[in-house]
């Protein structure tokens, strides 16, 4: 019993997530941003209506058996190995449920994979390279001097002493300096790469998650369909500061995303950053120190 509790304790003390932060004590997915995202969740709420019934029927099953078919119960054991109707049944049922399950999973994955029909002109391309341990972003189609804009974004928490603390607008292991920037409403195509080791660039509010591997490219893509900011982190083991290798992601209208961009080409990420913290009404955050 002791067990138990302590199973279902933990599993109430998992964190939910809200408004792009997680929040401790509560359940669920994070609210969806995008429309992969809410495809992802229709999906989890169709699956736990098969598995919740599936799960009672194995323990009642379970239960009549331990009770029906103990040894006290049954001083004679019957004898026997095959019935032909039940291992039709046990089959073929599995069978149609995992048909059923297929169904939807497979648009699933297709939605995610394959990048959708829309006007090569109005996608935003941002290169998303993993470091240890930060993030560098590349905006492949805005060219300042023959080169791409490029910029990193650095963890506001390290672990170190003297750094800030976590706020709601600068939520602990969370949030950077500089994000990457967004409009909203727009298709935005993200191929992943390393500079060392394997990284995951993953953004829950948005459905995605995929690796960034030394010497490829991998894509993915979202579309916002809401304004704010939106956190995620390196989901892949990455060395020793993994845990300090925080995603943000600002989703702002078109509006504020082309006068971001007149800063950020103008060579001033002071700017830019200034910019983002008056469109939000805050401070701008600072760096951690470096040890």
């Amino acid at each position: 019993m002791r067990w138990i509790a302590v199973a279902l304790l933990s599993l109430l003390s998992l964190p939910a997530m809200a408004d792009g932060v997680p929040v401790d004590g509560a359940l669920g997915f994070q609210p969806a941003a995008s429309p992969l995202m809410e495809e992802i969740t229709s999906f989890h709420n169709i699956l736990l209506w098969i598995i919740i019934p599936v799960t009672i029927f194995v323990l009642a099953l379970l239960i009549i058996v331990v009770v029906k078919y103990n040894a006290k119960a049954n001083k004679v054991p019957s004898k026997f190995s095959h019935n032909t109707m039940i291992e039709i049944v046990w089959t073929l049922v599995p069978v149609i449920i995992l048909l059923f399950i297929a169904f939807f999973s497979f648009r699933l994955l297709y939605l995610g994979d394959v990048f959708p029909d829309v006007d090569e002109a109005e996608v935003v391309n941002v290169k998303a390279q993993g470091n240890q341990w930060n993030w560098t972003y590349t905006y492949t189609d805005v060219i300042v001097d023959d080169y791409p804009v490029e910029f990193v974004s650095n963890p506001i928490h390290r672990g170190l002493p003297g750094e800030p603390e976590g706020t709601a607008d600068a939520p602990r292991n969370l949030a950077v300096d500089l994000p990457m920037v967004v409009p909203v409403d727009t298709v935005v195509r993200v191929q992943t790469a390393a500079s060392d080791v394997i990284h995951s660039f993953a953004v829950p509010a948005f459905g995605i998650k995929t690796d960034a591997v030394p010497g490829r490219l991998n894509e993915l893509w979202f579309l916002a369909n809401e304004t704010g900011t939106f956190y995620g982190q390196c989901s892949e083991l990455c060395g020793k500061d993994h845990a300090f290798m925080p995603i943000e992601i600002r989703v702002v209208t078109q509006a504020q995303y082309e006068a971001w961009l007149e800063r950020v080409t103008g060579n001033s990420v002071e700017d830019a950053r200034q910019y983002l913290a008056e469109i939000t009404n805050e401070s701008p955050v600072q760096l951690a120190s470096v040890q």
